[in-house]
């Protein structure tokens, strides 16, 4: 463990570098996008640098592929695997039932891909993501640009009857612009401030 970590930076990485012990060599592993999935490609690679250990890792974004690439990790599409072996990810938020709110880092689209398409999903957060009720972080979801608008309509008009304190919601923004995903995509992040039962949208 890096000597000059914060406490959260090392919470992150001993989840991290936990959730490696499910990884066996030959395996296709989906890698997450976020601050602690990004711990996990580092330890990643340094067991491939160090220990010889030899998988196939597909990215759940640009960032992250390029990160992998860096530490070592052969790097292939989901097309090319086909089916992933595990898929080790963050999260934003999470219960004590273990419900959880993820893609705050712009990924979600394709960390949800990466996750069906997988025999098994582990989830690592440290304590500071942990909340009584979920809400306080905004539920991020992906929309396509166009008639983003009226989608947001019809978001903000389904939240009328949903169990949740809030209901506003905002486009997601990199500056004056919208934000973009790797998919071309935008993101609205739904201001529920508590959700008091699980929604799906």
């Amino acid at each position: 463990m890096p000597n000059d970590l914060s406490p959260i930076d090392k919470a992150k990485f001993v989840a991290a570098k936990k959730a490696t012990e499910y990884v066996k060599t030959g395996m296709k592993v989906g890698l997450g996008t976020g601050s602690t999935a990004a711990w996990l490609v580092q330890c990643l690679g340094e067991l491939v640098r160090d220990e010889g250990l030899r998988i196939q890792g597909v990215p759940t974004s640009t960032r992250t592929a390029q990160l992998a690439r860096e530490v070592g990790i052969e790097v292939i599409s989901l097309d090319e695997a086909k089916w992933l072996d595990l898929t080790i990810d963050g999260a934003d938020e999470y219960d004590g039932n273990l419900n959880l709110i993820k893609g705050g880092g712009g990924a979600l689209l394709q960390e949800k891909i990466v996750a069906t398409a997988s025999d098994q999903m582990i989830v690592i957060a440290d304590i500071s993501k942990q909340v009584e009720t979920l809400g306080a972080f905004p539920l991020p979801v992906e929309v396509i640009p166009f008639g983003w608008k009226t989608t947001q309509t019809l978001i903000e008009e389904t939240l009328i009857g949903l169990d949740v304190l809030g209901q506003t919601t905002s486009l997601r923004m990199n500056g004056d612009a919208p934000f973009v995903t790797d998919e071309g995509n935008h993101i609205l992040d739904l201001h529920l401030n508590r959700i008091l039962s699980l929604i799906h949208i």
